[in-house]
Parts: structure tokens; C-alpha cells; sequence
């Protein structure tokens, strides 16, 4: 039996990461994944393992296992150096004593290999199947966004959410940015399962929560890693305490679906429009509030949008292309750096 292991930090996992797995899945019998986990880096080992696993959910040879490391005490570097593959070949071989097979896209494989006294096969080392990488993608995220698994785009979507009370401009505005970013964008489900907000029970408001975590959780795999989102969970949860007086109980992968980088509320300073199904402007007004009492409860910080429809598209063009360019989502990937 020939037990190979590739080893990386995944950081994120990519599909030139997946095309090295294929390969190596088709030089043994059985083969670990080792994801190796410095102090130092902000996403888990227990999220990058859920990516690769999740991705191979179907395959039965394969085992993803977690390294973690601290930096202090092991070199964190990927340079092609003699010196540290063999400090790297020690703490594989107490992980991996009876492996006969080492698959790598890395000039340090050989080292590694040869410290080990185990065989190593290279794959396109040169990056010409598959001309990505785990940096390129860090250092870019928009443009390398396509090399990414679905698994991986879960997790890293950034995602910006569009709050407020009745007949503020959510939807339009919504709509009007993902056309200006190119982007996906999920709108207000509740429009559709709830077409009028004077009639309603609370079994809707459940309806509505599930469906609209479910629509993000599809959109946030799309062809862009900005997603916009027309209201959220903590909206549908504030039509539950204004309307019938009670909290609205969800389960953490609803909370997690909505979790966004950025809330923009749109103030209710514009002119009030009933359509026949919104509240009257009175209670629209009082809604408002309980919308605002219940971001500040889970510590929702916003950024509030005012003026008119103009302005209103300007100033979050402005937030969004602020957030784009923050070190929050261009360092996500470290401990040493804010991270949103």
C-alpha cells in the first residue's frame, strides 16, 4: 500500500491546490493532506480543512489532518532551503512515520524527500497547468477570485448588507451596485414570501430568515467576491419584536450566512411611498427604530446613508470602495493585521 501526503498552508485553498490533490490521488493508495498552521494567521486550521474536505467529499483515499505550529519555534517561510526542509522533514516524519511518498509543486520537495528517505514526485512546478497561487490570490483577490473552490468562496465573500426601515431605497440601491460592481446581489426575500407587511404571522418570519440565508449562501459562491444583500437577519428579527412582540430564535449558520464586512442603513429622510402593502408612514417611522435598537443589541456597527437617491449611490460607493482597499480584507489571512 502507498501512503503519500502533499503538505501546505492552504492559505487559501485554490484550484491549482486541487489539481496537485488530483495528481497525487493518482500516485497512491492512500494520501494525507497536511495543512500546516502558524500562530501567526488568522483563519483556522479547522476552516482550511473544511475547505479541502468538503471539496473532496465524494473521495475515499483521501485524509486532510492539521499541523499547528508556532512560529517561534519552526521556520515560517516557503523558500527552497536545505536547512529548513530538514527541520520540516523531522516534524513530518513524527507525523508520518510509515509514508513512502512525498507529491509537491516545490523546489524545497526534493529536500524535504531526501531528508525523509521517501520518494517525492513534482507537479507543474512551473505553474503552467494552473498559473496561480495561495499569494497572488491574498494579494488579489478580485481578479484571482475564479481560481478559488466554492468551499473557499463561502468563507472569504465580502459581503456588504443594505438596511432600513420601509421605502428607504434598499432594493433599488441594491440593484443599482451590483450593476456598478458587476457583482451578485441578494434581494429582499421577504418581498416575495411576506407581499405585505400589514398581514403576516410569525411562522412567515421563520420562512423569510431561512430562505434568505440560503439565497446569500448561493449567491456568495457567484463570479464576484463582493455580494450585496438587500436587509438581513437582524432585520427580520426586528419585524418579529415590533409586530408581535417576541424574539425570533435562529440557528448559528443563519447568523453566519448573514455575518457581513460592512452595514450601510439608509436614513428614512426621503420622501415616504406607499404602495398599498407597507405600513403607514407613522408605524414606517417607529420600525426605524426598532431596526436601529436591534443592531445596536448585537453590536452592529453601521454607517448611516442620508440625503437623496443620488447621494445615497455616492456615499456607498465610497464605503464599499473604502472597505475594497482596507487592510481588513487585504490581510485577512494574518493576526498581525485588523481584521474585520
Amino acid at each position: 500500500m502507498v501512503k503519500a501526503f502533499v503538505f501546505g498552508k492552504f492559505l487559501p485553498f485554490h484550484k491549482g491546490h486541487q489539481a496537485m490533490i488530483n495528481f497525487a490521488l493518482s500516485k497512491c493508495d492512500l494520501l494525507t493532506v497536511l495543512v500546516c498552521c502558524s500562530d501567526k494567521e488568522n483563519i483556522t486550521g479547522t476552516v482550511r480543512k473544511s475547505w479541502i474536505e468538503k471539496t473532496y467529499t465524494s473521495q475515499t483515499n483521501i485524509e486532510v489532518k492539521i499541523l499547528d505550529y508556532l512560529e517561534s519555534e519552526l521556520p515560517n517561510t516557503s523558500e527552497t532551503s536545505e536547512e529548513v526542509s530538514r527541520i520540516w522533514a523531522e516534524v513530518f516524519k513524527k507525523q508520518l512515520p510509515d509514508y513512502s511518498l512525498l507529491i509537491t509543486s516545490e523546489g524545497y520537495g526534493n529536500f524535504v524527500a531526501k531528508f525523509m528517505n521517501i520518494q517525492h514526485i513534482t507537479f507543474d512546478i512551473n505553474r503552467k497547468k494552473i498559473a496561480i497561487s495561495a499569494t497572488a490570490v491574498r494579494n488579489n483577490l478580485v481578479d484571482n477570485w475564479k481560481y478559488l473552490p466554492e468551499s473557499v468562496k463561502l468563507n472569504l465573500v465580502i459581503k456588504v448588507v443594505i438596511l432600513g426601515t420601509e421605502s428607504t431605497g434598499k432594493s433599488t440601491l441594491t440593484q443599482k451596485l451590483a450593476k456598478y460592481y458587476r457583482c451578485g446581489a441578494v434581494l429582499e426575500i421577504g418581498r416575495d414570501l411576506i407581499p405585505n407587511s400589514n398581514d403576516f404571522t410569525f411562522d412567515d418570519l421563520h420562512l423569510v430568515a431561512n430562505e434568505h440565508a440560503r439565497q446569500i449562501d448561493i449567491a456568495s459562491v457567484g463570479s464576484s467576491p463582493l455580494l450585496i444583500i438587500d436587509t438581513d437577519i437582524h432585520t427580520t428579527k426586528s419585524y418579529s419584536k415590533f409586530t408581535f412582540g417576541k424574539e425570533l430564535l435562529v440557528s448559528d449558520e443563519i447568523y453566519k450566512a448573514n455575518k457581513a464586512n460592512l452595514y450601510l442603513y439608509l436614513n428614512n429622510d426621503v420622501e415616504y411611498f406607499q404602495d398599498g402593502t407597507r405600513l403607514c408612514e407613522t408605524q414606517r417611522n417607529l420600525l426605524d427604530l426598532s431596526h436601529r435598537q436591534i443592531l445596536i443589541d448585537y453590536d452592529i456597527d453601521i454607517v448611516e446613508i442620508k440625503g437623496d437617491w443620488d447621494k445615497r449611490f455616492e456615499k456607498a460607493v465610497e464605503q464599499i470602495n473604502k472597505l475594497m482597499a482596507s487592510n481588513a480584507i487585504k490581510h485577512r489571512f494574518r493576526t498581525d493585521f485588523l481584521i474585520a
